[in-house]
């Protein structure tokens, strides 16, 4: 059976992490892991992050109406009318064919940092042609990290609005098709209304602007593991969250069937005394889900956060057991590298072994968004939590 796959690679030139040289069919190494033509096709999420430096082996609840100190909004009377730009088709049909089935075994996406795009392997080639060339929407990450937020209890933004248009424009024509930016909200840190207002208003711009360049925009409000509260305390935040961005991105006029979202799956804060199972997990997602996105979102590319290799593969699996209004897949950073970092360890001679381990966790997640996963046989480093308080890249 032929999925959607969206199998992200962020290139980041901080984080150290093997660049296969893989052949395909045709003989042509690419930066990509490709499983022969003779196994089951599936589909995956996911999002692994890559230094540009191995290239050398590369030839309290808010609702949409209501907001804190202010009386419950009444409809306005002006009428909001999604914009038809120029891409507006395009955007529309690069996110669905990410998320719909079709692209490819295991790859649809490749995200790159800005000295990423503009790198060629080693036999001088493009990345972004031998993407391109494989069926690979080329995409890119356009912000400019977290920096403390002023006037919050010690909580952050995410910079990188300004001249973000004109970077988007070039980005385009180098040949990236869809964006990521991460902000993040904190659950001990309150969040304040100001932090989750600021993070809302934040990605809707960036939304839109990037629309208005030809970028799909991947949305991630991160929220993070932190803390030691209950999940109904994580579902809570969740909701308030998510209205917010979605009620901004209504006012930034951004087309929603031109989007994709990367959510935090609804759990425990990673400290509280007691763990939830995928089933309860998979529970509380959907339903947040349910309450605040639009069925016009063609597809929801969960983050992992720090969960382990194996349990974020058991949630998605477990919210793959049933019909869902949107693609349900991942895009993964450490719950997909882990074991791969560890076999490949920067020597020539595991390449193979770590091409291995990041197909066994790629065909892991391919099942898991059909919902037919069973972690039978995983071993004990995937079983380990990856966890790291106020994590940053």
């Amino acid at each position: 059976m032929m999925q959607a796959q969206l199998f992200i690679f962020l290139v980041d030139p901080q984080v150290d992490f093997p660049c296969f040289n893989v052949r395909t069919l045709r003989g042509n190494p690419i930066p990509i892991f490709r499983e022969p033509a003779n196994r089951e096709k599936m589909a995956c999420s996911s999002m692994v992050k890559l230094n540009a430096a191995a290239s050398s082996w590369i030839g309290g609840q808010q609702t949409f109406n209501q907001r804190s100190g202010s009386a419950c909004r009444l409809p306005s009377r002006r009428v909001s009318v999604i914009r038809a730009g120029s891409y507006t088709d395009e955007l529309v049909k690069t996110a669905k064919s990410i998320a719909s089935p079709g692209r490819g075994e295991y790859i649809s996406g490749a995200i790159l940092f800005e000295e990423t795009l503009y790198q060629s392997t080693t036999d001088g080639k493009k990345f972004v042609d031998c993407l391109r060339d494989e069926n690979i929407v080329p995409g890119i990450k356009v912000d400019k990290g977290l920096v403390p937020l002023p006037g919050s209890n010690n909580e952050s933004w995410c910079q990188g609005l300004d001249g973000l248009a004109s970077r988007s424009a070039e980005y385009y024509k180098q040949g990236a098709r869809f964006a990521k930016w991460r902000t993040v909200v904190s659950i001990p840190c309150g969040p304040s209304a100001l932090a989750v207002k600021e993070a809302a208003w934040g990605l809707a711009r960036y939304a839109a602007i990037s629309q208005d360049n030809g970028l799909v925009p991947i949305v991630e409000p991160e929220i993070l593991l932190d803390g030691d509260h209950p999940i109904e305390r994580t579902l809570e935040v969740a909701e308030q969250v998510w209205s917010e961005v979605f009620y901004y991105l209504a006012e930034n006029n951004v087309v929603f069937e031109g989007i994709l979202l990367k959510p935090s799956m609804v759990t425990p804060g990673a400290e509280h005394k007691e763990k939830a199972s995928p089933e309860t997990i998979a529970k509380y997602t959907l339903n947040m889900l349910k309450r605040r996105v639009p069925p016009a979102v063609p597809g929801i590319m969960f983050l992992s956060g720090g969960q382990s290799e194996v349990e974020a593969t058991l949630n998605l699996n477990a919210m793959n057991q049933s019909p869902n209004p949107w693609h349900v897949s991942f895009s993964y950073a450490r719950a997909l590298q882990n074991s791969v970092l560890k076999t490949w360890q920067g020597h020539p001679e595991n390449v193979e072994a770590g091409q291995t381990a990041l197909l066994v966790r790629s065909k892991a997640n391919s099942l898991a968004q059909l919902g037919k996963y069973s972690a039978e046989g995983e071993g004990e480093d995937a079983k380990k939590g990856m966890f790291v308080k106020g994590y940053t890249y």
